[in-house]
């Protein structure tokens, strides 16, 4: 179930600043929207959103890390996309009123802005310039979730890594992050289905093509386009240290 209400705040400043649709929004409406924004923390593990859950809320990530999954009925869990900073998710079990038909669980302490639904709908009928963000957002996720379908029957781990990671780093859906995203090896094994050992193997051949550069806590992206389409063969350097013993450096207090 959501946070209860008492444990939301009204986000800051420089929460606010993160939010990328509300640069889309005139004074008046960005003025209803931010009256209307509420955040709160997430601990690790905990689910966000749950299937068959009514939709009471759009949600966005302020910071942290979060997996969108489903089970099958033999058990098994696809995963359609991780949400890092910046990233909204949802917006199409809003936009119909339905209940939740995947998970939303936080792979680390995360921050989390929530618009209530009725705002949703009150900015769709009334803004110009938040109708075209939804609509791009829903363009972006279909092509997202063909990607995670294609990225689930890829044989090669290193590709399977590396589509997994270009989708981290889709400057429309996840304009926080930047060209740094900070994650461990562990939320990436997570996130692609893989083992810790396997995942550090497979980056280490990115960064020996030169794709991605592994810093303290993060990756950094040095080739976007040939992550997303790039042919990798196992490197033979070797295996890189893990990027951080823990969960990945916050801007969380």
């Amino acid at each position: 179930m959501p946070t209860a209400l008492h444990k939301r705040r009204r986000p800051s400043p420089q929460e606010l600043g993160g939010i990328p649709w509300l640069k889309a929004l005139s004074p008046a409406e960005s003025e209803r929207a931010t009256a209307e924004l509420r955040v709160s923390a997430r601990q690790a593990g905990e689910l966000v959103c749950r299937v068959g859950q009514p939709a009471t809320h759009w949600m966005g990530v302020i910071d942290g890390l979060l997996k969108m999954s489903t089970d099958t009925a033999s058990g098994q869990t696809i995963t359609y996309a991780g949400l890092p900073p910046g990233g909204w998710f949802g917006e199409g079990t809003v936009l119909k009123r339905e209940v939740y038909r995947y998970n939303v669980q936080t792979l680390r302490k995360s921050l989390l802005a929530a618009l209530p639904v009725e705002t949703f709908h009150w900015l769709l009928d009334h803004s110009i310039g938040f109708n075209r963000f939804v609509m791009n957002q829903l363009n972006e996720r279909v092509a997202q979730f063909i990607g995670a379908r294609e990225i689930d029957r890829m044989p090669n781990p290193e590709e399977r890594v590396a589509r997994s990671l270009a989708a981290l780093f889709n400057p429309v859906l996840f304009p926080g992050v930047g060209d740094l995203l900070r994650i461990t090896q562990q939320e990436l094994a997570y996130l692609v289905g893989l083992s810790r050992q396997r995942v550090n193997e497979a980056l280490a051949t990115l960064a020996a093509h030169g794709a991605i550069r592994v810093e303290y806590g993060g990756l950094r992206i040095l080739d976007l386009p040939t992550l997303r389409t790039g042919h990798f063969a196992p490197a033979s350097a070797p295996t890189l240290a893990p990027l951080a013993s823990g969960p990945a450096r916050s801007t969380l207090k």
